[in-house]
């Protein structure tokens, strides 16, 4: 895997903590002040290098991964998150979203985790895209198709349930694969596409929902222009704008850096971005300032470690 664990979870986490001072800045406000580095404070009044929901998120499931493949118990490592702090940056949760708030409550009343998640059109928030990663090491190597999807939809359905949700999941997962088994960023754009559309061929989806993907999936997205990415939390958009952002870049940098000055959801559209950004150009090309000043980086990186080694078995 040559640390492309590594590179990936500490992708997600930068990325993460790069937009939490200027969560809800315009990109107007961002254009006239950009992010270029590590900040402190802002949105949230967090240190430098605070990551929020995002990565304690990817980081739970991160951790059960480590052990086997468990839906229910990645459930409880989102329950133990809420109520006791598990995996925050700080020992506290300072940020969750609405749909993942109702799916845990649902969870500490004693809901499966198979059947927690919200499940309707206005639950499209980008709460399970940005810390479905971790899927992909796991799945890399399942040739099963219809056994990856729907694994994948477990996992993005103990909060977000809806098709939209799971299908954004779905096509970031196996970008994702693509990445990791060393394809070049465009070839491995045109071989999601492929994937994804023969999948939605040969299942019975709503095709109003499939159309909802055409930007993504029949064009190319990093040919449209900046004015028509939108960086807000509806998961279509945040899936959009990742991959207009990683496309469009040369370094990891470039990539979080574009991302978090789109404005509005910049923590959420940085990490999602920063994790395909880490698997491709690797862990060196992180900036070491940025990783120097991460909250709780030894933890994260014996976490992965511990990944790492677990799926190499």
């Amino acid at each position: 895997m040559e640390n492309k664990v590594k590179a990936g979870i500490f992708g997600v986490c930068i990325g993460d903590a790069l937009g939490v001072p200027v969560e809800f800045k315009t990109r107007e406000t961002l254009k006239r002040f950009p992010v270029e580095t590590m900040q402190e404070f802002g949105s949230w009044n967090q240190p430098k290098g605070t990551w929020s929901d995002d990565s304690s998120l990817t980081l739970c499931i991160a951790e059960q991964l480590t052990k086997e493949y468990d839906l229910e118990k990645i459930g409880e490592s989102f329950v133990k998150w809420v109520k006791y702090g598990h995996w925050t940056a700080h020992g506290r949760l300072f940020d969750i979203g609405g749909t993942t708030r109702h799916s845990i409550a649902r969870l500490m009343k004693g809901e499966s985790a198979r059947f927690s998640g919200n499940i309707f059109e206005e639950d499209n928030g980008n709460g399970s895209l940005m810390r479905t990663l971790p899927l992909a090491f796991y799945l890399k190597d399942e040739e099963n198709i219809e056994k990856l999807y729907q694994t994948v939809k477990e996992v993005s359905s103990i909060t977000h349930g809806h098709f939209r949700s799971v299908f954004a999941c779905f096509v970031y997962v196996i970008f994702a694969i693509e990445l990791i088994k060393g394809k070049d960023k465009k070839e491995a754009y045109h071989h999601t596409q492929k994937i994804a559309l023969e999948f939605a061929e040969n299942q019975v989806f709503n095709p109003k929902e499939i159309q909802l993907f055409d930007r993504v999936l029949k064009n190319d997205i990093s040919k449209f222009h900046e004015d028509t990415i939108s960086s807000g939390g509806y998961v279509l958009h945040s899936l959009e704008a990742s991959l207009w952002c990683f496309l469009n870049s040369e370094s990891y940098a470039e990539a979080v850096l574009k991302a978090v000055n789109l404005g509005e959801d910049t923590d959420t559209t940085g990490a999602i971005t920063g994790g395909i950004a880490g698997i491709y150009y690797g862990f060196e090309s992180i900036p070491e300032e940025w990783t120097n000043v991460l909250a709780r980086k030894n933890d994260i990186e014996n976490l992965c470690i511990k990944l790492e080694t677990q799926l190499m078995k």
